[in-house]
């Protein structure tokens, strides 16, 4: 979307803002970085931290964030113009956690003494956070958590486990939503604690996933001592600030550039590939598959954007970051398996190994098939994470229906 976008109590030109960003992913990526990206390499933490840092650099890492806490002090449009173009390039993934996540709740609802503490670190990619929410009987129904902190002077003694903690192998520190007290109505008791993942009693084990690289992990709390001076908010505030943040994750699960930069590729295939005689691009079903995705697209993004610029206004509602929530997730999966119907015989043999930047052997058919076959693998959890997609069909209805 073009024009000009309403950020605070200023304005910025989107076009030129847009335009600024696509000139520095073409032109301002470190050489190595650039060689990654063409490769279609997995990023290592090394490289994602490398990445934050150049774009803390430029102003544009937490722009969101309030000048006050060393933002530029943008809004939702701008925000989501900047990881739109991020991800069109192929650039590596902005690990959310910490400054789309963990850093809003804390300066938003946190103590100065913490807003001091961690913002810092934040800002700079110096600590690296995950998230604590989802537990093996407590999946996308958070207010199922069992995870329990008993207070005990100074300190919280907390117990249970957490699963599906994405990037929790790199972490320093977790946010994590825990039971503090038993309810009738389970949305109450929770609460918000920060947990360094170093303390004794912390063991975080990995996850096996379907694409063969190393994601999620589950993390055991065993008696672990975390100072009530981490708890973020009073006790039982862990499930508005929760929703807080969920709120902020759905925008982002669209992915419209990432979208956008597969359904091109898709097209190339199109023309470098053949179905008989004929390249493939030339088939009747080929083409009405790829204008259908162009026209779902089209309407994704204008929903997105639409959707930010009335954040801008007036906060927005929850269903409506439901709905992106639900038709990202599903953009992703359906471009994703046109590709993979593309490549044929190509996509038989996947090669895990072959994404890893140490990679030396000789890649099965096209180049970059064993990185497309590893974002459809991966594509899967994209209607899970962020809340599975039938929790965001109960969320629009009761929104829709008034049930």
């Amino acid at each position: 979307m073009d024009g000009d976008g309403q950020v605070g109590k200023g304005r910025f030109d989107e076009r030129a803002f847009r335009a600024e960003v696509r000139e520095f992913c073409a032109n301002g990526i470190p050489d190595e970085l650039a060689e990654k990206i063409r490769r279609h390499a997995y990023f290592s933490k090394e490289d994602r931290v490398q990445w934050q840092r150049l774009l803390h650099a430029r102003g544009w890492f937490v722009g969101d964030w309030p000048v006050a806490y060393g933002g530029g002090g943008w809004g939702p449009v701008q925000r989501l113009v900047l990881i739109e173009e991020l991800e069109r390039a192929g650039t590596p993934w902005l690990t959310h956690f910490g400054f789309s996540f963990v850093g809003p709740v804390i300066y938003t609802f946190g103590s100065e003494a913490q807003k001091a503490r961690y913002l810092p670190g934040i800002r700079e990619s110096k600590t690296w956070w995950c998230q604590g929410f989802s537990e093996p009987g407590a999946g996308s129904d958070l207010a199922s958590v069992a995870t329990f902190a008993e207070r005990d002077g100074d300190h919280y003694i907390v117990s249970g486990q957490k699963t599906w903690t994405t990037m929790a192998q790199w972490a320093d520190k977790m946010f994590c939503l825990v039971r503090t007290q038993r309810c009738e109505r389970r949305q109450q008791g929770i609460s918000f604690l920060l947990i360094d993942l170093r303390s004794p009693g912390v063991t975080v084990r990995p996850i096996q996933t379907i694409d063969g690289i190393r994601h999620v992990n589950e993390v055991f709390l065993d008696a672990v001592r975390v100072p009530v001076q981490d708890r973020v908010g009073e006790e039982g505030d862990g499930w508005k600030l929760a929703r807080f943040i969920v709120g902020r994750e759905r925008l982002l699960v669209a992915e419209l550039g990432k979208a956008r930069r597969l359904l091109d590729r898709l097209t190339a295939l199109g023309l470098e590939l053949k179905d008989g005689d004929l390249p493939l691009g030339e088939t009747p079903a080929f083409r009405l598959r790829l204008a259908q995705l162009e026209v779902q697209l089209h309407s994704l993004r204008t929903s997105a954007y639409a959707i930010a610029q009335d954040m801008e206004r007036a906060g927005g509602a929850e269903s409506d970051a439901s709905l992106l929530k639900i038709r990202g997730s599903e953009m992703q999966q359906a471009i994703l398996d046109a590709v993979i119907s593309a490549l044929g015989a190509t996509g038989l043999a996947f090669q895990p190994e072959a994404i890893l930047a140490e990679f030396a052997g000789e890649v099965h058919g096209l180049e970059e098939a064993p990185a497309l076959i590893f974002d459809h693998l991966y594509s899967r959890a994209t209607s899970i994470y962020g809340g599975s997609n039938e929790i965001q069909r109960g969320i629009v209805a009761k929104a829709q229906l008034g049930l």
